[in-house]
């Protein structure tokens, strides 16, 4: 069947370098003549890939073809994903704020979504001068308060605090010092130079993402199990 084909296509060919040498008028079945060799040249051309791959591949030729549509399927598979790759990103964002809790899922616009924990608050982590601390969104705090481990961790100095600041948390009264945050992040939003405190030992469980940091966005909302957070 395949030396059928191949003995087809040579016939073409041979017609085709047949009408080049006959005619003289410039032009071949509507196209110029420099157009109808050039197409003459590919056709040869594919004859002698297919010929080699049908010489290679004659006693496994279902194999070949299985072969070159697997590919063929893979490269269509790649440039769908590259044409769809921010659709397929924003899925995968949210996929993973549903499996990581906490995790911020940035959206068109700027906005940033925070799925509810099981707990049913909202988990955010924030990056807080270039370190990945826990926060509990809570807009009943005046500031953003870190416990002293997160502290810490943000490269704070906790040698020479100042516990001067009286806050209530949800585990009752505290003394915090204030410090002043150089940069904090939450997905795509970026704030620098944020106020915030920094409890006593012992007095807190979880730092808090408070209004310090909030009352710089443009606005900050709970949609049924979201937060949506979005910045300036």
């Amino acid at each position: 069947m395949g030396s059928r084909i191949l003995w087809v296509l040579l016939l073409i060919i041979g017609i085709g370098l047949l009408a080049l040498v006959l005619r003289h008028d410039g032009t071949i079945g509507g196209l110029e003549t420099a157009d109808f060799a050039s197409l003459v040249y590919k056709i040869a051309l594919l004859v002698f890939i297919g010929g080699a791959v049908v010489m290679l591949f004659r006693d496994r030729i279902m194999a070949a073809f299985q072969a070159a549509m697997l590919w063929v399927v893979i490269a269509l598979l790649l440039v769908v994903g590259y044409t769809y790759r921010f659709d397929l990103r924003d899925v995968g964002d949210r996929v993973l704020s549903e499996l990581m809790p906490g995790r911020a899922a940035t959206r068109s616009g700027g906005a940033v979504e925070i799925a509810r924990g099981t707990r049913g608050e909202f988990l955010v982590i924030a990056e807080i001068n270039g370190a990945r601390i826990a926060t509990i969104y809570d807009t009943g705090a005046s500031a953003v308060v870190l416990t002293q481990e997160a502290a810490k961790a943000a490269g704070l100095p906790l040698d020479f605090l100042n516990y001067s600041v009286s806050v209530d948390t949800a585990n009752g009264h505290a003394r915090t010092a204030p410090v002043t945050l150089d940069r904090v992040v939450v997905g795509g939003i970026v704030e620098r130079g944020v106020p915030a405190l920094i409890a006593q030992p012992g007095q807190l469980k979880t730092s808090l993402l408070g209004m310090s940091f909030l009352n710089r966005l443009r606005s900050s909302e709970v949609r049924g199990d979201r937060l949506v957070l979005r910045g300036n």
